[in-house]
């Protein structure tokens, strides 16, 4: 079992920069690859980002791809969204997920957590 809490969402100017943390518990934090998704009011959730268990490898959804950076720390259990360049349309609850293999799909992940509100404004 794998409890997610995230955090470090906020409302933030166009063009800004946010950086959000989600933090695990247990002990086997490692064993999971680790993914971000958003939902945006109104619209399905969406992949955002994977990160393999060891952090070696990563994957992004084109509308975010150079702009937004995930990582993790395996010792302190979390996992990083670092959002550089926000536009509006970047507006949703942004959600992290783990996951035995991880991926683009949201079948892929077994544990969510509650989600952090970001809002963009113009």
């Amino acid at each position: 079992q794998v409890q997610l809490v995230e955090s470090g969402g906020g409302l933030v100017q166009a063009g800004g920069s946010l950086r959000l943390s989600c933090a695990a518990s247990g002990r086997t934090f490692s064993s999971y690859a680790m993914g971000w998704f958003r939902q945006a009011p109104g619209k399905e959730r969406e992949f955002i980002a994977t990160i393999t268990r060891s952090g070696s490898s990563t994957y992004y959804a084109d509308s975010v791809k150079g702009r937004f950076t995930i990582s993790r720390d395996n010792a302190k259990r979390t996992v990083y969204l670092q959002m550089n360049s926000l536009k509006p349309e970047d507006t949703a609850v942004y959600r992290c997920a783990a996951g035995a293999k991880g991926g683009a799909a949201l079948y892929e992940y077994d544990y969510w957590g509650q989600g952090t509100q970001v809002t963009v404004s113009s």
